[in-house]
């Protein structure tokens, strides 16, 4: 066969007229010609249009439903098999109410009777399929955008050999529907890297639904992955769809796996176990289609050990493990990702072109970046704002956290000052995930909430 030719969303909305009446036929294509963005084709014969569509498929045939060569159900049916994009339009001669709901239900776009009203309302439906066409190319071109924004050669920056190690197990993730489960410390890119498998994967048209675990309640984890009946619980004023069932044929991101509570770990296996899930107040199940991709700051392995996570589910969401290093560890690929932020923020802002100096290079090279790449970003968007020229000098790069002991206590602060400094650090350096903060600082949690309550922070 032929390749196919397919329709730009700059060309003409190509039409095929299938009518064995040579005036009828005519009369149909000299008046949908009459728009200069049509480009139509008549056809007196089932055999002729075919055999059109091996070489061509158009964005619309309109045919007789009673040709001489070919019942209208059987020439339906192999229009469907060569064209299935195309929409089919039926003209009837006869108002048959039952014959033209069955065509519906077996996906014809449309069922006309041909009478006074036939060009009319053949012109309505045509430009109600031009209407269609644009939008699709339109999703298509945004997707196409998408999966070109997560090629690894756009994702993965860097030249050090944990980066290329990196990108050819994103490369093995994204072959197949094998759960992921990635590690590393906040800020090197763990989400990004999930968006990158499954744009590149063959579940790209499906949803990517990603979910901060760490930034649910404990209470409303179980709502959140699966959903939730009106009236299972006090406040569920009506049913809500799960993330589960919102990623179904897609790709489920679950971040900072490692806070779900025990409790509800058990229902997580099961979920990914039998490929279902029964939402809350509920004894339906509902199957999913889902893959995991799981992420997390902490060693899921030392959780088990310490009892803090379910050893089975650790198992089952381990799949393919890939370690995201920390920027300190990635030697000259700091400067890259530094000329790559400055670029783009440049560009986008329409600053020019911008450098750093040979001192603002060695500046950022020192630095040892506990926030990872998410810091190095924010730092080189701060210093290309605060650039007056087109070159960036050491001056001009400023890293919050990197005033040492002896500068804060130069500060002549209160001990409630510092805390609320300390705390605020931690808060950033974790991306805001405040049981770990206060586990890090060795203090309740609910000391770090009663502080933003109260405005402190």
């Amino acid at each position: 066969m032929a390749e196919i030719r397919r329709k730009s969303q700059s060309s003409k909305l190509n039409i095929f007229v299938v009518e064995d009446d040579a005036w009828y036929r005519e009369l149909l294509t000299h008046h949908l010609s009459l728009n200069p963005d049509n480009s139509v084709r008549g056809f007196e014969s089932a055999s002729e249009v075919l055999l059109a569509l091996e070489q061509e498929t158009p964005d619309a045939i309109t045919i007789d439903y009673r040709l001489p060569d070919l019942d209208g159900q059987q020439l339906i049916k192999k229009i469907k098999a060569l064209a299935s994009d195309s929409a089919l339009i039926v003209i009837s001669g006869q108002e048959d109410v039952h014959t033209a709901l069955e065509l519906l239900r077996q996906g014809v776009y449309d069922y006309l009777v041909k009478n006074e009203e036939t060009r009319e309302r053949l012109w309505n439906a045509i430009n109600n399929v031009r209407t269609q066409v644009v939008l699709r190319s339109e999703l298509e071109q945004l997707r196409s955008q998408v999966n070109s924004q997560y090629e690894f050669k756009n994702l993965i920056i860097g030249n050090c050999e944990s980066i290329k190690s990196v990108y050819h197990l994103i490369a093995k993730a994204a072959a197949t529907s094998i759960n992921v489960s990635l590690s590393g410390e906040t800020g090197t890119g763990k989400e990004l890297v999930a968006r990158a498998i499954h744009y590149n994967s063959s579940r790209s048209a499906h949803p990517f639904v990603a979910v901060n675990l760490a930034a649910i309640p404990v209470d409303l984890v179980e709502s959140e992955l699966f959903g939730h009946e009106k009236g299972s619980f006090t406040g569920a004023s009506q049913s809500r769809t799960g993330r589960f069932e919102e990623a179904d044929g897609g790709t489920l991101f679950l971040d900072e796996i490692a806070d779900v509570p025990l409790a509800i770990q058990v229902k997580l296996l099961r979920a990914i176990q039998e490929r279902e899930v029964v939402r809350l107040g509920s004894s339906q199940r509902r199957t999913v289609d889902v893959r995991v991709i799981t992420a997390s700051h902490k060693e899921l392995s030392t959780e088990v050990k310490h009892g803090r996570f379910r050893e089975d589910l650790f198992y089952r969401l381990l799949g393919l493990p890939i370690h995201l290093p920390a920027l300190k560890d990635r030697g000259n690929d700091k400067l890259l990702l530094a000329k790559h932020f400055l670029d783009q923020f440049a560009h986008s802002n329409k600053l020019g072109k911008k450098q750093f100096s040979s001192e603002a290079k060695e500046k950022l090279m020192q630095y040892r970046y506990p926030g990872n790449v998410r810091e190095l970003k924010a730092v080189v968007e701060l210093a290309a704002v605060m650039s007056d020229s087109d070159r960036i000098e050491a001056s001009e790069i400023s890293f919050t956290a990197s005033r040492t002991p002896e500068d804060l206590l130069d500060q002549d602060l209160t001990l409630r000052e510092y805390e609320r400094i300390i705390v605020r650090h931690y808060l950033d350096r974790f991306d805001h995930n405040v049981i770990e903060a206060a586990s890090r600082l060795d203090i309740g949690k609910s000391t770090i909430y009663k502080m933003i309550k109260d405005g402190e922070i």
